[in-house]
């Protein structure tokens, strides 16, 4: 029980400091604007919502001015905000209540949810943000940070069944409005898609979080046992013509690529032996991993004035007519940056 009382603690002093306190609806706030601004903000941003509220508001400012009004009024307003079954819920909602409870919106949970457009949630949020009532809610955002934080598996057929029992163990005696808004609040502008984990009030006990670091342990774990290996490939040109040979056994067997060494000494001698060229110049190194090791591949490349005539294994790449040849990877993003 201290763990979740904990949890509660945390999140109603996380509002205190951080949590959205003058939104249209939260000012003077009253059963018929919480129950409008609700329904708006089911799949919809909060942002979008605002100035349609706004509007709302104006034209129907209480529950006895909004039953009077046809579905054609209301959706007039509604226009642009999508998902219009809502705005016909509301409408049959207000109906109903001018009919049944004489233009009184009920205030018990058991009533709230008969309504159209209401189910537990949005009852949970009518009867706890407006009169501070020991109800809960879940909604996107707090059903993302309850997967997240206990680390419950999205495709799990028991999904809702579960997390309306861990809110509802969560959700304090006392200050069940505030606890509501602050969960509402982290899942809008931390526990998000891509969550801002440093800045939740929530991280060090969420199992999360503990995955991802250690995921990020693993991954940097591997790559300092990660080999990085210099190598250095040679690009022989001539024109629009790529010197490329088979190799037979190593590690791109099959597979054509440059001529291929492992220290600069050799690749220089190399040249000079066998080469009479025009200019030289480089290309940039890059990084190229494998599983257990890396490449840090540099390429020195050579225009040479006379094509040598190919033996058994060895092509002139043409760069205007590409042949249809294995190539990896690496040799594909060098052969990219070769200006013909």
């Amino acid at each position: 029980m201290n763990y979740i009382f904990n949890f509660s603690r945390t999140m109603i002093n996380w509002f205190h400091f951080h949590g959205r306190k003058n939104l249209p609806w939260q000012k003077k706030p009253n059963v018929y604007k919480t129950w409008i601004s609700e329904i708006m903000l089911q799949q919809t941003q909060v942002q979008v919502v605002i100035p349609y509220f706004k509007k709302f508001i104006k034209k129907f400012p209480n529950i006895k001015i909004l039953s009077k009004n046809s579905l054609d009024a209301i959706l007039f307003i509604w226009s642009g905000l999508g998902f219009y079954n809502r705005a016909k819920n509301i409408y049959l909602t207000s109906q109903i209540i001018k009919k049944k409870y004489q233009n009184k919106i009920p205030l018990n949970y058991p009533d709230l949810i008969k309504l159209p457009g209401i189910g537990k949630s949005t009852a949970g949020a009518i009867l706890s943000l407006t009169f501070n009532y020991h109800f809960p809610i879940l909604d996107g955002n707090i059903k993302r940070i309850l997967t997240r934080f206990y680390k419950i598996k999205e495709n799990n057929y028991q999904l809702e069944k579960k997390l309306w029992k861990k809110i509802n163990k969560l959700l304090p005696i006392h200050h069940s409005k505030k606890f509501n808004q602050s969960m509402m609040d982290l899942g809008k502008l931390i526990c998000k898609k891509k969550p801002i984990c440093n800045k939740c009030p929530l991280r060090k006990k969420c199992l999360y979080l503990t995955s991802v670091k250690t995921q990020k342990k693993k991954i940097n774990k591997n790559n300092k046992n990660n080999k990085i290996k210099k190598c250095f490939f040679l690009l022989i040109k001539y024109k629009n013509f790529i010197y490329l040979q088979k190799q037979k056994n190593n590690i791109w067997k099959n597979l054509y690529y440059f001529p291929l060494f492992f220290q600069k000494k050799k690749l220089i001698n190399f040249i000079k032996e066998k080469y009479t060229y025009e200019k030289k110049n480089k290309i940039r190194q890059f990084v190229h991993h494998f599983n257990s090791y890396s490449f840090l591949i540099q390429t020195k490349i050579i225009h040479i004035k006379k094509k040598e005539n190919k033996r058994k294994g060895e092509i002139w790449f043409n760069l205007l007519h590409p042949q249809k040849i294995g190539i990896p990877s690496p040799v594909i993003k060098i052969l990219k940056k070769i200006k013909i």
